[in-house]
């Protein structure tokens, strides 16, 4: 039978185990995590003093990182050398140390000078390591834990046992620094991607609308005026407000949508506004809203037209404060939220019905962005179509290109859904596709039919010869443009829209095939990767 101290002793050490292996949770605060575990030390054993030294950031010398029964001051002077003193010793030789008594034993340094001041009774002093695969990676050191009736293996098994816990602390540690540091780094990569990816010089686009959308991106990007974004379904807005938002001072903070019509009207305020717990049935937690969350960022409302009216009062008041209320909630939050809105209504008519608020849409449309439809800038297909078709080719492992037919029936086309219309129709195209060129053929039927019955407008005039080009240069040229880049421009426009096939675009332009093809050579005009 177990002596009675005995079997007190082994209970207590199950419960200071059991309470260390509760702090697991912590390990990503490790100097609490490791302060609690001599605490739990101390209340459970009555631990008086003890220490954990680690290596420093350059791993020449260890020092105290956590301590029990010292003053900072105190823990601030416990540092040694690799080898030094009894710390040294167990650190070095990976083995656990005992000092019986630390008045006698000239290899304890007392350099913390914590024990100056006791007794000259004797006090005794025990170090174990604290090791990762067999590699040290620190000291833990305590005071006698348990009375003179036990012996110091009693202590070591269970400074060791308490050690190997530290160690699994610390390896855990590590590994959540290493996993942040990594998710740091991937959160600034993707930031950067993203930037890379929504600047308004990766919209694609040449014609002058465009190059007019680009110009007030760049206008209206730095400050933080509300904008809104026209254009009909398909045509990009979403594209143009990221746009917006990552040349904006706001870059790194966060870019919020909310699609107004996608949301049911009665679960659209708390989307926007959030609700506190108990506000609504179903409510078991309290919920940020869009603006919440959006704070310091950009909130991009698409879809605005389709906002409730009884909703439309309280956006207003959101605008004009940048405060509110959560749904259920007394207490004000305010916010810094830039608003950006699009729609592919007319609100100017929805406003002379009724079913738009007058104040609002004046609000709103502080900075209005016009988005062409495709059908309207007709000359941007064939580059979008080189665009969406590299991207289908590399996403699919396919080497697919277009006839010149196939091109030709695509520029008479009149683009309904516009640009997401083409995007979609190049991978299904690709997808579909048996062989390396897609041909005339393969074009949905429903696209014939759609432009015999709604037909493309007839483009605009263009000079009927080479002539008629320098007859209006001089006129064109005060925007300081060469006249031989305007000629290039005009021959590869023709060539652009007639599928580079030379003798269309030369008929176009009065050329004959040999003019335009010294032309072509000598501005050395080249077809798009897809024709080539």
């Amino acid at each position: 039978m177990k002596p009675l101290n005995t079997i007190t002793t082994e209970h207590l050490e199950v419960q200071a185990l059991y309470q260390i292996a509760q702090l697991i949770g912590s390990a990503l605060d490790l100097d609490k995590a490791l302060a609690e575990i001599l605490r739990v030390l101390h209340e459970t054993l009555r631990m008086e003093r003890a220490t954990l030294v680690l290596p420093n950031m350059t791993g020449t010398s260890l020092a105290i990182r956590t301590s029990y029964g010292l003053t900072s001051k105190e823990a601030q002077k416990g540092v040694y050398g690799l080898d030094e003193g009894v710390i040294g010793k167990i650190f070095s030789s990976c083995q656990p140390f005992v000092v019986p008594d630390i008045h006698k034993d000239p290899l304890f340094l007392n350099r913390t000078g914590a024990r100056k001041n006791l007794s000259k009774q004797e006090i005794s002093f025990i170090g174990v390591p604290v090791t990762l695969m067999e590699k040290p990676v620190g000291v833990l050191t305590a005071d006698r834990l348990f009375g003179p009736e036990i012996s110091f293996e009693e202590d070591i098994r269970f400074l060791t046992v308490v050690a190997v816990l530290i160690a699994q602390f610390l390896n855990l540690h590590q590994a959540i620094v290493k996993k942040e540091k990594h998710l740091i780094e991937e959160n600034i990569s993707l930031k950067q991607e993203l930037r890379n990816k929504y600047s308004h010089r990766n919209i694609i686009g040449q014609c002058k609308a465009m190059q007019e959308v680009f110009r007030d991106i760049e206008k209206v990007a730095p400050s933080r005026a509300t904008t809104l974004i026209l254009g009909d379904s398909g045509t990009g807005k979403e594209l143009v407000a990221r746009a917006i938002h990552v040349a904006s001072p706001r870059q790194d903070k966060p870019f919020i949508k909310v699609n107004c019509a996608a949301i049911p009207e009665t679960l659209l305020e708390s989307e926007l506004l959030g609700h506190e717990k108990g506000a609504f049935t179903g409510a078991h937690a309290t919920k940020k809203g869009r603006f919440e969350l959006a704070s310091s960022g950009t909130l991009f409302l698409d879809e605005i037209g389709e906002l409730p009216l009884h909703l439309q009062a309280k956006l207003l008041r959101v605008l004009q404060e940048q405060s509110f209320e959560r749904l259920g909630g007394t207490h004000t939050i305010n916010v810094d939220v830039r608003i950006i809105a699009a729609t592919n209504r007319s609100l100017v008519k929805a406003v002379e019905e009724k079913s738009f608020r007058e104040d609002l849409f004046y609000r709103l449309n502080v900075v209005p962005i016009n988005l062409p439809s495709l059908r309207n800038r007709i000359e941007d297909v064939p580059l979008l179509l080189d665009h969406f078709l590299r991207e289908s080719v590399k996403t699919h492992g396919k080497k697919t290109t277009f006839s010149r037919e196939a091109i030709h029936f695509l520029l008479q086309y009149h683009w309904p859904g516009n640009v997401r219309e083409l995007q979609n129709l190049v991978e299904r195209l690709v997808i579909m596709a048996e062989g390396t060129v897609i041909s005339l053929e393969e074009m949905p039927s429903y696209m014939a039919a759609s432009r015999e019955k709604d037909p493309l407008p007839p483009p605009e005039p263009k000079p009927q010869s080479m002539a008629a080009i320098h007859t209006i240069a001089p006129r064109r040229n005060r925007s300081g443009k060469p006249l031989e880049e305007i000629e290039r421009r005009e021959i590869e426009a023709a060539l652009l829209r007639h599928g580079w096939v030379r003798a269309r675009a030369a008929r176009e332009l009065g050329l004959t095939q040999r003019q335009i093809g010294y032309k072509i050579k000598k501005y050395s005009i080249r077809p798009p990767e897809y024709l080539q």
